[in-house]
């Protein structure tokens, strides 16, 4: 055959044996390449199948774990958040009644879960979690929550009174003459019946108060005021006492006996500020108005009756 192809390509041959060479050409070509007769056929395979259902996203998985406290019993009602650093997931759910949780549908790739519960410290957890995975993380022990106090350390109403009282008792005119009665405080705290008498006591015994005395009953010697007395030592003596008990009986009516009874504040309270005349009638105010115990303004009626209350038991 192959002399015929020759032939028939190069020439030199019959017409008889050209048909039969061309035919033989034909089928030799057809029966060598069977393929190019051919149209290519989809596959049915089932890898050809399956990779075409494959789902273009990753597998989910799930996350389940159990919280429990230090000595093992369970904690319903906790609060499980699942979180990831970059914010891309943020899940919360609460353990069941047997202290279990569950997430499910989550993407693979870390993640981070916080646990907490009223009366306990929060605890975290870590773990990675792989295609289609079923991740358990280890069970959850949350450990009780140190108990905080706060403690407000501050001093009652008779503690700070009794501190304005210390710092009273050192006030002097000039450095000398006792200026106890005297607060600088607007908003001095209330003083108790205790401490009305406490002030009255330290005004009457103060070392001044009786040089002050002794100065007052000099000066009536010298005149011979109250001439009754007499003079010499012993009429000396009885204006000095008389002039001491003066000014103690005045000092505890009107300072201390009844402050406590009328619930008043026998002390002065310095304005300190606003002009001249403004404080001139304030000071003037004073002797017939005073603050209650209650901070209000009232009638004065404890200095007032404590001076007609001393008077008439000098005169008499």
């Amino acid at each position: 055959m192959g002399r015929k192809v020759r032939g028939l390509v190069f020439g030199g041959g019959s017409l008889s044996s050209v048909v039969p060479s061309f035919l033989l050409l034909w089928v030799f070509l057809l029966c060598s390449f069977p393929a190019l007769a051919q149209s290519p056929q989809p596959s049915d395979t089932p890898s050809a199948t399956a990779q075409a259902h494959t789902p273009a996203g990753p597998l989910r998985g799930t996350i389940s774990g159990t919280v429990a406290d230090r000595t093992g019993a369970l904690i319903p009602g906790a609060r499980v958040k699942l979180s990831r650093e970059d914010s891309s997931l943020s899940q919360e759910t609460m353990s069941d009644s047997d202290g279990q949780f569950y997430f499910a549908g989550v993407t693979p790739g870390s993640f981070q879960l916080t646990i907490s519960s009223p009366g306990f410290a929060a605890q975290t957890a870590s773990g990675i979690l792989h295609l289609g995975e079923d991740y358990t993380v280890p069970p959850v022990l949350l450990d009780v929550a140190a108990a905080a106090a706060e403690v407000k350390v501050a001093m009652t109403p008779v503690e700070i009174a009794e501190a304005e009282i210390k710092d009273e008792e050192k006030q002097r005119i000039l450095g000398v003459i006792p200026n106890f009665y005297v607060t600088y405080n607007s908003a001095a705290a209330p003083l108790n019946p205790k401490q009305k008498f406490e002030l009255a006591w330290k005004a009457t015994i103060d070392p001044i108060n009786f040089g002050m005395t002794g100065a007052i009953a000099g000066v009536q010697q010298a005149v011979d005021a109250f001439s009754g007395y007499g003079q010499g030592a012993q009429g000396y003596a009885k204006r000095y006492a008389a002039s001491y008990a003066d000014s103690a009986i005045s000092t505890f009516i009107g300072g201390a006996i009844l402050p406590s009874v009328l619930k008043q504040d026998p002390r002065y309270f310095y304005k300190g500020t606003g002009t001249r005349r403004s404080r001139v009638f304030y000071a003037i105010a004073n002797a017939v108005i005073c603050k209650g115990d209650n901070g209000h303004w009232q009638v004065n009626y404890s200095s007032m009756l404590g001076s007609l209350a001393a008077g008439g038991i000098s005169n008499l």
